[in-house]
């Protein structure tokens, strides 16, 4: 991995630590607003979805199917969440399937990428966090993501991350403005909707990489370690049912339960009723039957 790419990763990691470090002071002295709250909450939102429902359901694993604007549109506000640009990220997470829990996987907590078995500890702060300073971004992007890689729209938006990563910053900085009319409004929206958003959504997702694949529940018979973990479901839109996802990485569905709330399978039913979504991968309760694990 490039050292220029290392330093980026640092700051990346680093910045939105020490924002979210002095948001704890500013809550714990009421310096904050209803206002900063409101906006990195809808940044949360617009970018995480981007993550959930255009870098992964859609672009990765193809589980619906859109028009070219709307899936531009999602590589763009997923660029804004600040994990790297689209076809890396898209790259990774399908070397990631190719090699779960085993030799070649870029994040396992389990299985080191060359093969060597990881403790606990290692092996979560390497699934967790540690693979972004090695590992990340050395997926062959044309053996795992050729169809991005052939793609002149994805190449543009990837060529450009930086721009809509400080596309990510500008927005709510503006909001903080246009909401309040200070330069006071503006710097809580950069801080708030930008640094500490980029904080939580890192450390959401990454936790899909590591607390998935080491605690949890597990229901269907596959090789890999991966589990569903309930009380990440909401925060990470319906990501932690990982389990789920491993056992039919297609379904644009995660949760199968109806008490397994998927925020992100509600977008893309919605996509599809307004005619935005189609084709959309579900899992029928006989094809989940048959891959139960046997009980023990």
């Amino acid at each position: 991995m490039p050292l220029i790419d290392k330093v980026a990763n640092m700051f990346a990691v680093v910045v939105p630590f020490i924002a979210t470090l002095a948001a704890i002071v500013l809550l714990w002295n009421q310096i904050v607003t209803a206002t900063d709250l409101l906006i990195m909450l809808f940044m949360y939102l617009l970018t995480g979805l981007g993550i959930t429902v255009g870098f992964h359901r859609l672009l990765t694993h193809r589980s619906f199917q859109t028009f070219k604007p709307v899936e531009y549109f999602f590589a763009i506000i997923g660029s804004m969440a600040v994990q790297g640009p689209v076809t890396t990220w898209v790259a990774d997470h399908r070397k990631h399937h190719a090699h779960t829990d085993e030799e070649g996987d870029p994040h396992s907590p389990h299985v080191g990428p060359d093969g060597e078995p990881k403790g606990v500890l290692t092996g979560l702060w390497h699934a967790h966090l540690g693979w972004t300073f090695s590992k990340h971004g050395e997926a062959d992007q044309q053996k795992y993501a050729r169809d991005l890689y052939e793609d002149p729209g994805m190449q543009f938006i990837s060529k450009y991350f930086v721009a809509w990563v400080l596309l990510g910053l500008a927005i709510p900085t503006l909001l903080g403005y246009l909401f309040t009319g200070t330069a006071a409004g503006a710097l809580g929206g950069f801080f708030w909707g930008g640094l500490v958003r980029v904080f939580f959504g890192h450390h959401i997702t990454w936790s899909i990489n590591s607390v998935c694949h080491f605690f949890g529940t597990r229901r269907f018979d596959i090789d890999d370690e991966s589990t569903n973990v309930f009380w990440l479901a909401l925060p990470s839109f319906g990501e932690a049912w990982h389990h789920n996802h491993h056992a039919f990485p297609r379904s644009a569905q995660h949760g199968l339960k109806r008490w397994e709330l998927d925020p992100s399978a509600w977008v893309i039913g919605a996509m599809e009723k307004v005619g935005l979504a189609r084709k959309v991968v579900r899992i029928s309760p006989e094809r989940q039957a048959e891959k139960l694990a046997a009980p023990k």
